[in-house]
Order: C-alpha cells, then structure tokens, then sequence
C-alpha cells in the first residue's frame, strides 16, 4: 500500500496505523455476524470472476436450491459469491 497522500493536508497518521497490531483495533462498535445476518446479506455484483472454477455435484436442501432458482438467472453465481462471502470472513 502506498502511504503518500493524494492530498497535502492529509491529517492520518500513517506511521500510528502502520505500528498498530489486529489486537489495537477496537470492534466493540462492530457486532459478530450472526447466521441470521448473514442469510439477509447482499450480494454485491461486480467482484472479479475467479480464474478457475471446478465443476461439483453438492447435495443442498431442495427448498433452499428452489429459492435461489426462484431468484432468477445467475443463481449458481450468487450461489458462489456467498459461499467466497463466507469463506473470506473465516479465514
């Protein structure tokens, strides 16, 4: 990441933020996703498309598959961006 401000009156303190570890960040003020939040998330469109992509058979209820085809075209891409929506908020 490149430090130098676009603006010459930047007021960060860089050198501060670069020194501070995951445990000086304070997230009282940003509640754990629960399993409820994240069923109402939003999949935003636009992420960049993966470079590559495995073809599986996966065995989900078939009421949560009826939703998402009920969502219209795209279903298995939403399928995907919240499953990578998930797994990035786990690692």
């Amino acid at each position: 990441m490149n430090n130098e401000s676009t603006l010459s009156n930047s007021q960060t303190d860089w050198q501060r933020l670069d020194a501070m570890t995951d445990e000086d960040i304070d997230l009282s003020d940003c509640p754990e996703v629960t399993p409820e939040m994240f069923a109402k998330a939003v999949v935003r469109h636009g992420l960049p498309a993966s470079k590559s992509k495995a073809q599986v058979t996966l065995r989900i209820d078939s009421d949560v598959l009826d939703w998402f085809k009920s969502q219209g075209q795209g279903y298995q891409t939403r399928i995907n961006q919240l499953l990578r929506a998930y797994m990035d908020a786990h690692q």
